[in-house]
């Protein structure tokens, strides 16, 4: 990373963009706004969900949608990026400013292979044949360390790992060596090891292609340890601009105060038990204009913390969830072998308890929250509830359990019925589950949206009218109007902001102390089981390898896979050197 702590001289920059603005009809996403990329430097550019930060990014490759309008001045190298013939930027873009987008299984071409895809880059840019085309592909997956190269450039999109497709989409993007590359959001809901190498890697080709880095991010983590400098945003405005290091010691604008607060990290010593995290709270007046205010941490009561700790202490031999050499098993292709996902897993859930499951895509954490639900059949072992063993059961049996055992999804939006009302949607998983009378389904929604903190309105409104916090807090609803015991949370909050990330967490929290729920909480986040979990567990190839309390699991790693997950937490350098 650049030692820079101050701005970079006019001659050193090899972007400057000035009073530049995105708006879409009445509405004004980029509202004059200035920044500069020095040539080699990495630009942090950070903010929530609708600040503007993907409309940047657009405006510099000029790729703003119809209605957009962009005006201002972006000039790369000394030109004028909206002056260009529309054959002029396309000259510019891919060989002189590249861009790598956020989610590459959208941006990919799912009937193409990759290699014909990164062919098809390279020759409308570079007067390659089709041969030599093919050879320069195979080399740019092998620099970007895809295994096997040259059998993996046939294999397709859906053939891939999210973290190789994000790798095929920085080939592709580097392919013909840009000067810039604008990096959208590129380590989103990757695992942290998977992040950490997406990362390296990207370093390691700014370095070697001299390029410079534009990235955007919410990941206050992955900006401590990789970017030179950072631009705050807010509601289409850059807030505060300072190097890293300066501002991550010394923010001086509210709203980055308030993000850094809200960002959990593995130094903190923050646990739900003793602490609320502070949440920004934004109110958008008719004229587009944004105010915020920041609810700052505040201490749970010692004494209700001490009463729960000691009801749960009480309930250990009487779990409301057990496992015992739980195995599952998928056909491999074609059927003739099977693969085993989950591998002879033990833990248990006490009442009250929330539980920590963490480890790598791929390793059994959510095929194992099936199997407690019953979506997919245990090859093996017990799955009690409340005593009652649950894989020998027929469905008219499970029927009445179902209610107690209910699940959050990662993606609300994916999950909602996007035909169906808030209130229909309520109303429907009532009706299924024997809840007859209308009067008291109408009182049970309107309770538990207040619970979750929505309007009573919010029954007549669709899941695309909110956003996607709000969302969030919709599926907490709808996994709670059954009133279970036990929620098991599946990724709630690893696709949303900081600001919003702990508004959930904090929803959570208050509804465990209030309604005495249960939680396993699924995640890749290191830093946001450490503050939601009483207990851990730690997945790997579906078995656990290593289990322990939410104290000593981090400060002690004892399986050497713990270690490598804890060392791949973004900015956890930057953090000790800091805390230290």
């Amino acid at each position: 990373m650049n030692a820079r702590t101050q701005g970079v001289s006019k001659a050193d920059n090899l972007l400057e963009v000035r009073d530049l603005r995105v708006s879409f009809g009445a509405h004004e996403a980029v509202r004059g706004i200035g920044f500069e990329v020095a040539r080699g430097e990495t630009l942090a550019l950070v903010g929530e969900s609708g600040c503007g930060k993907s409309a940047t990014a657009l405006s510099l490759m000029r790729l703003v949608p119809s209605p957009g309008r962009v005006s201002g001045s972006v000039r790369f190298d000394g030109r004028d990026l909206l002056d260009l013939s529309a054959s002029e930027i396309r000259a510019v873009r891919g060989q002189q400013i590249s861009m790598i987008f956020q989610e590459p299984m959208t941006s990919l071409n799912p009937v193409l292979s990759i290699g014909a895809q990164i062919v098809e880059t390279l020759r409308q840019h570079e007067n390659l044949s089709k041969t030599a085309a093919w050879k320069r592909a195979v080399e740019l997956l092998d620099l970007v360390r895809i295994p096997e190269p040259q059998r993996r450039v046939f294999d397709y999109p859906h053939e891939l790992s999210g973290g190789q497709r994000q790798r095929v989409m920085i080939a592709m993007a580097v392919a013909c060596r840009p000067r810039l590359l604008i990096a959208d959001e590129p380590t989103t809901a990757l695992d942290v090891t998977i992040q950490a190498r997406i990362l390296e890697l990207l370093d390691g080709l700014k370095r070697e292609l001299s390029m410079s880095l534009l990235l955007i991010t919410h990941d206050l983590g992955v900006v401590a340890q990789h970017a030179d400098r950072v631009a705050v945003m807010l509601a289409g405005r850059v807030v505060e601009q300072a190097a890293t290091s300066q501002l991550f010691a010394r923010p001086e604008h509210a709203y980055t105060r308030g993000l850094l607060g809200a960002s959990l990290n593995l130094v903190d010593d923050l646990h739900y038990r003793g602490w609320k995290l502070p949440e920004i709270r934004h109110v958008r007046s008719d004229d587009g204009s944004a105010a915020f205010s920041v609810i700052p941490r505040a201490p749970y009561s010692s004494e209700d913390d001490a009463r729960r700790e000691a009801d749960n202490a009480a309930s250990v031999d009487a779990p409301l969830l057990s496992l015992h050499d739980v195995r599952i098993d998928y056909p491999q292709r074609h059927g003739k072998t099977m693969l085993r996902a989950v591998d002879g897993v033990s833990l248990q859930i006490a009442p009250g308890e929330t539980v920590g499951l963490v480890g790598e895509s791929g390793c059994g954490k959510s095929t194992l929250s099936k199997a407690i639900l019953r979506l997919v059949p245990a090859s093996g072992g017990q799955i009690r509830l409340r005593g009652t063993d649950l894989v020998p059961l027929r469905e008219r049996e499970l029927r009445p359990l179902r209610r107690h055992v209910q699940m959050v999804f990662q993606d609300p939006y994916a999950s909602l019925n996007p035909r169906r009302t808030v209130g229909e949607i309520l109303d429907t998983v009532l009706v299924v589950n024997g809840v007859s009378d209308a009067r008291r389904r109408r009182t049970r929604i309107a309770a538990i949206l207040d619970r979750v903190g929505l309007p009573g309105s919010a029954q007549q409104r669709f899941p695309h009218e909110f956003s996607g916090g709000q969302r969030q807090r919709i599926g907490i609803a709808r996994a709670l109007v059954l009133e279970p015991d036990l929620l098991i949370c599946d990724e709630p909050v690893s696709a949303l902001d900081v600001s919003i990330q702990a508004q959930v967490l904090n929803l959570l929290v208050d509804l465990k102390r209030d309604l005495g729920l249960a939680y396993l909480f699924i995640s890749h986040d290191l830093s946001v089981v450490r503050y939601i979990a009483d207990r851990v567990h730690v997945m790997q190839a579906g078995r656990i390898v290593e289990s322990g309390d939410h104290r000593e699991i981090w400060r002690a790693p004892q399986h050497p896979y713990t270690r490598t997950l804890l060392d791949a937490v973004p900015g956890r350098k930057s953090e000790d050197a800091r805390a230290a």
